[in-house]
């Protein structure tokens, strides 16, 4: 099969349209409609079905991108790897990481690292959901759950702690909590537990056996810890937060209650083809010290 022909029905296939592949492409639609139908010629099948959405592809077409798929990633690793044989880390380098973890802790630090290595193109992608590293949506992540994925490696980089804030301004008005008990008379916050949380035990202060006795209704709950963070600093009520999340946030108190705090891990997780890149090295280690530095 020709590859440029390949490279076309690729390229339709991601933009479900003969017109804006043409446009990706950099070539008339008419020219990108002939080399699909060369294609399907060639193997003798449809590829794709005409849909209200656009093109949507074949049995046969899915069976035939999955592969191509496939080719496409091998080519970009290997890439990747021809670029790497320069003594100096250098090219495009997609990172993804949960939003809280990006905004708060993370973008700050891009400086130093990009002063380090100016000739690598940093791309920060910040999003709760996991980016499929293996189809390369990005080149490493920092994940805050252990993947399962067979293709992707990964390496624990430290187990973040959580603590039990709240507001100095909340605790003048409201008092500071001695005891569980005490939790009858405050506002809690929660993390909206019904969608999809940015780790396991998000909850971990509201499921715990003495405070779940008190059936404590949230005075609210978000699906988000930056915005519970800032709920916290607005002097809404008490919630339990990573300590990445309230790094650098003033006027804010950890309150001490007899409730176990857990750790939560965080993974640097990048595809096994990447195995020896060096801009996927450098930015570990770089990332490992700066951790170790805050002291999460």
């Amino acid at each position: 099969m020709d590859w440029d022909k390949l490279r076309i029905f690729y390229t339709v296939a991601q933009a479900q349209s003969l017109t804006k592949a043409g446009e990706m492409l950099a070539i008339t639609q008419s020219a990108v409609s002939r080399q699909i139908s060369a294609l399907e010629e060639r193997l003798g099948i449809s590829l794709f079905r005409r849909h209200a959405r656009g093109l949507l592809l074949t049995e046969q077409g899915e069976i035939l991108f999955k592969t191509v798929c496939d080719m496409v990633s091998k080519l970009q690793a290997t890439e990747v790897s021809l670029s790497e044989l320069s003594n100096r880390p250098k090219g495009p380098f997609a990172i993804t990481a949960p939003v809280t973890i990006g905004t708060i802790w993370l973008s700050p630090l891009l400086k130093e690292f990009s002063d380090l290595y100016p000739d690598i193109d940093i791309t920060l992608l910040l999003d709760d959901r996991e980016l499929d590293l293996a189809m390369r949506e990005a080149d490493v992540a920092i994940r805050l759950r252990e993947s399962k994925h067979p293709d992707l490696i990964q390496k624990q980089l430290i187990s973040f702690s959580n603590s039990i804030y709240a507001s100095n301004d909340y605790l003048r008005e409201f008092g500071i909590p001695r005891n569980i008990d005490d939790l009858r008379h405050h506002h809690v916050l929660a993390y909206a537990s019904h969608i999809d949380p940015p780790f396991d035990d998000v909850n971990w202060f509201l499921e715990h056996p003495q405070v779940r006795e008190l059936n404590l209704k949230p005075r609210i709950s978000m699906n988000n810890l930056s915005g519970l963070r800032r709920a916290v600093k607005a002097g809404m009520g008490i919630a339990a937060l990573p300590d990445h999340v309230m790094y650098r946030t003033r006027h804010i108190s950890t309150i001490a209650l007899d409730v176990p705090h857990p750790k939560t891990p965080a993974y640097y997780v990048y595809p096994s083809e990447l195995k020896n890149s060096k801009r996927v090295a450098v930015f570990r280690s770089f990332i490992q010290r700066k951790m170790a530095e805050f002291n999460f």
